[in-house]
């Protein structure tokens, strides 16, 4: 079923200004709502190829997918506690995991979701803060991946990971 830009527009669906909810597939760390998230991109890096004998003549093609990190940001709430926990868990035994991110509408609607495939945490960050400034303090997780989209091959080693 397609949704019409009017019908979107009419129930919030737009990715406008609204909140990144993030899951794990361990239940036990559910992420939560995050207010802005930056590095979902990919790149696909090109193969060259040139016959010695073919003059100036060369072709292209497509090779390596690369994924940027995933950085999150969101302001410290009780819900950084289980942030901190997964992170605790983490440190003391690396497993990638898969998850999601999803866009959600105001009432926390998921507009759009991307699958994340293997990630883990590589750094966590909370920002400065002093008792002279009224700002808000934030924390900001960044994730590796394998990628987000339904791309990866079924066969090999790490395939039971998947």
């Amino acid at each position: 079923m397609t949704v019409s830009t009017a019908e979107a527009y009419a129930e919030g669906l737009f990715g406008m200004s609204h909140r990144f909810m993030v899951v794990i597939d361990n239940p036990t760390y559910d992420l939560g709502y995050w207010q802005k998230a930056s590095g979902l991109t990919v790149t696909w890096k090109t193969c060259t190829y040139r016959a010695g004998d073919q003059g100036n003549e060369f072709w292209i093609y497509p090779g390596i997918t690369e994924y940027d990190n995933i950085k999150l940001t969101r302001p410290v709430s009780p819900t950084s506690n289980v942030t901190q926990a997964w992170l605790t868990a983490t440190s003391a035994h690396m497993m990638p995991l898969s998850g999601a991110i999803m866009l959600c509408a105001s009432m926390g609607v998921p507009i759009i979701t991307w699958r994340l495939y293997q990630f883990f945490p590589v750094k966590w960050q909370v920002n400065d803060f002093t008792a002279e400034n009224g700002t808000v303090v934030t924390e900001t997780l960044e994730l590796a991946h394998t990628g987000f989209l339904n791309d990866q091959v079924t066969k090999g080693p790490h395939a039971a990971i998947r």
